[in-house]
C-alpha cells in the first residue's frame, strides 16, 4: 500500500528529529544559560541566575602545553567545564601540542565529532571504522582532518619538531576515552585483558606500571 503524503511528512520530521538530535548536543531553549559548576548535574549543568563576560572566556588555549609525559602530548580542552558559558550551546575546543614523535593515542569522544586545524608541524592521523578500515593521511599546516563522533582516532607527530592544532567539537563536553589507559587503570580483571590481548598476567601488570599515574 502506497503511503500518504501526511504519513510521508510525518516519517521525513520523524527522521530529520532523530538525525538532529542525534548529532550533538540538544538546542538551547534561551540565549544563554551559564552553567553553575557547583550545582547537581542532570545529563547537563544548570543554569546560574547571575553572569559575567569572564563565564565566557578563557586564555588556555594561547600557550603550548607541557608535552613532557609519557605520549609526548598534551590536549588543553576548553569545554563547559572551563568556559561555564558553553552551557546548552553544543561546541568547545581544545588545543593538542605534540612533542617531536609525539603521540595522542588512539580514542575515542562518544559525544562528539571532531574537527582539527593544524597550527604547526605535520601530522599522520587517522580513525578506524566500525568495519576495521583505517581512514588515514598525512596534513600540514593550515589543513584540517575529520574523526566521526564515537569512532576510535589518533594523531601522531613524526617529526623532529614540535607540532600543535586546534580541535573543535559539537558537545559542550565531548569525553574522551583513551584505550590504553581506560583499560589497563581502571579496575577491568587482569583475566579479561590477558585473554582480549592474548597476553601473559605479567605483561598487564607490566603495562599496568608504565600507564599509572606518576605520583608527585
Amino acid at each position: 500500500m502506497a503511503k500518504t503524503p501526511l504519513v510521508l511528512s510525518l516519517t521525513s520530521f520523524f527522521l530529520l528529529f532523530v538525525s538532529s538530535s542525534m548529532a550533538a548536543d540538544p538546542d538551547m531553549l534561551q540565549d544563554v544559560c551559564v552553567a553553575d559548576l557547583t550545582a547537581i548535574k542532570v545529563n547537563g549543568f544548570a543554569c546560574k541566575s547571575n553572569f559575567t563576560a569572564d563565564d565566557f572566556f578563557f586564555g588556555g588555549l594561547a600557550n603550548p602545553g607541557s608535552t613532557n609525559n609519557t605520549y609526548g602530548s598534551l590536549v588543553t580542552g576548553a569545554n563547559v567545564e572551563k568556559v561555564p558559558g558553553l552551557n546548552t550551546l553544543g561546541v568547545s575546543m581544545s588545543r593538542i601540542d605534540y612533542a617531536p614523535g609525539g603521540l595522542n593515542p588512539p580514542h575515542t569522544h562518544p559525544r562528539a565529532t571532531e574537527i582539527i586545524f593544524v597550527l604547526e608541524g605535520i601530522l599522520d592521523v587517522g580513525f578506524i571504522t566500525t568495519a576495521n578500515v583505517l581512514v588515514s593521511k598525512t596534513i600540514t599546516k593550515g589543513e584540517v582532518f575529520v574523526f566521526p563522533r564515537g569512532l576510535v582516532h589518533f594523531q601522531k607527530n613524526n617529526q623532529k619538531v614540535p607540532a600543535a592544532v586546534i580541535s573543535g567539537f559539537n558537545s559542550q563536553l565531548p569525553g574522551t576515552q583513551s584505550l590504553a589507559l581506560t583499560l589497563f587503570t581502571s579496575a577491568v580483571p587482569d583475566n579479561v585483558l590477558t585473554k582480549t590481548f592474548q597476553i601473559g598476567t605479567k605483561e598487564v601488570e607490566k603495562i599496568r606500571s608504565k600507564l599509572a599515574p606518576k605520583k608527585s
